[in-house]
């Protein structure tokens, strides 16, 4: 493949997570030259920290502009709307049917019938109130700048820690019935590989903008070290717990390790703010 067709092809995975990942529509001539195969969803997974950023930069935007305006609980809380709207609460509804199937039954074949139900159940209600409120006070807690910050870089990370998941655990369902059938497929090494360098390069980027800057205080990089170090672990204990209760991990699970991930790097980066 030419550079230009590689070039091409890459837009187009890019194209396809960011449709499939949030509202952002993708339509017109645009579809049109995107096309369509069933591979390319799979493939795609290289590019989803990136979407993720996409979704944490949007959040900063509306946290920023509220809090202009507003106390910081109400610019928390549009932020924490505005993401909710751009990804259809994506990740959200996984974590709660996660809650379901995991807290309804012990029997793995149980959970998962539990967790292909659309509706919400108790534990699912329970664990939504308790993660979106944690995240808030998370938030509320961070000076302005760390709090962009944070929200940004969790965004990232925690997508790249779901990556991370679906590279090197097996499908625990019938992929025949998936929703998505290639996301029952595990990542590639080289997909996963190139979806951690995203956050990474972030991380640095704000690393960098931090030495650099006296007026708009950002986050240490030892709240960065506390924060790779929390997505790590919340990664590796849902890597467990997943393989342990069900065999692997399914579209919910993955979901749930991203909201878990996210919540970890706010505690992470709130438990460093002035040290």
């Amino acid at each position: 493949m030419n550079p230009a067709k590689h070039l091409a092809h890459e837009l187009r995975l890019l194209l396809l997570a960011l449709q499939f990942f949030t509202r952002v529509p993708v339509t017109g001539r645009l579809a049109a030259w995107m096309g369509w195969d069933a591979a390319w969803l799979n493939q795609s997974a290289r590019y989803f920290p990136l979407v993720g950023a996409f979704v944490g930069a949007i959040a900063a935007l509306v946290f920023a502009a509220a809090a202009m305006l507003w106390p910081m609980s109400v610019a928390v809380g549009l932020s924490m709307a505005a993401t909710i709207l751009l990804t259809g609460a994506f990740h959200e509804d996984g974590f709660a049917d996660t809650c379901d199937g995991l807290g309804g039954s012990a029997e793995r074949a149980r959970a998962l019938e539990i967790m292909k139900d659309s509706r919400i159940g108790a534990y699912g209600a329970i664990g939504l109130v308790v993660m979106l409120g944690l995240k808030a006070l998370a938030l509320m807690s961070l000076p302005l700048g760390w709090a962009l910050a944070a929200l940004c870089v969790a965004h990232t990370l925690s997508r790249a820690v779901a990556v991370s998941l679906n590279c090197w655990l097996p499908y625990a369902g019938d992929p025949a019935h998936a929703k998505a059938k290639p996301l029952a497929q595990q990542v590639s090494v080289g997909s996963w590989a190139v979806a951690c360098v995203w956050p990474l390069a972030l991380i640095a980027m704000f690393a960098a903008a931090r030495h650099g800057s006296d007026s708009f205080a950002l986050p240490s990089p030892q709240a960065w070290a506390a924060a790779l170090v929390a997505a790590a672990v919340t990664g590796l204990a849902c890597a467990r717990w997943f393989r342990q209760r069900l065999g692997g991990v399914t579209g919910d699970t993955l979901g749930a390790s991203q909201q878990l991930s996210e919540l970890a790097v706010y505690l992470a980066v709130l438990a460093m703010l002035g040290r």
